[in-house]
């Protein structure tokens, strides 16, 4: 009687049978997180739109106005003019780049109220879908 010597290991077929279902998963599960990626950077551009707005009310109690489309956001930051009662910055850190790195929109005065902030999405140009819908300050969240 012949004594088969005991291999260890995996044949080649189990290999491909585990990377075909690895692959499989892979494909089902991948473009739900990417998908989730992109609900979540959509999500940040309307949460710092929203801190915008609240450092913007404070800059308007202090100073009694808006600042100008002309002196956008940076007012925040920096002194404009000579505004005699300005107490920022208002804002803790650099005012950020949008999730995919455009810069935000500020008009005041805007056309949906005192001021609007526009965040043109994935493609950085006015309208579109997706991806590329404008996160804008003057809609809340789900609308």
């Amino acid at each position: 009687m012949r004594m088969r010597k005991q291999c260890k290991g995996f044949t080649l077929i189990e290999l491909l049978v585990v990377l075909i279902i690895l692959g499989l998963l892979a494909a089902l599960v991948g473009p739900r997180l990417f998908g989730r990626v992109d609900t979540a950077r959509q999500q940040a551009a309307q949460t710092q739109i929203e801190i915008f707005s609240g450092a913007l009310d404070t800059y308007r109690l202090d100073n009694g106005k808006y600042p100008t489309t002309e002196e956008g956001l940076e007012a925040l930051m920096e002194k404009p003019g000579d505004l005699p009662n300005w107490a920022g910055p208002y804002l803790k850190k650099e005012i950020p780049k949008d999730p995919w790195g455009n810069d935000y929109v500020y008009k005041s005065p805007g056309e949906h109220g005192d001021y609007d902030i526009i965040c043109y999405g994935e493609d950085g140009q006015e309208g579109g879908e997706g991806n590329s819908t404008d996160i804008v300050s003057w809609k809340s969240r789900g609308q």
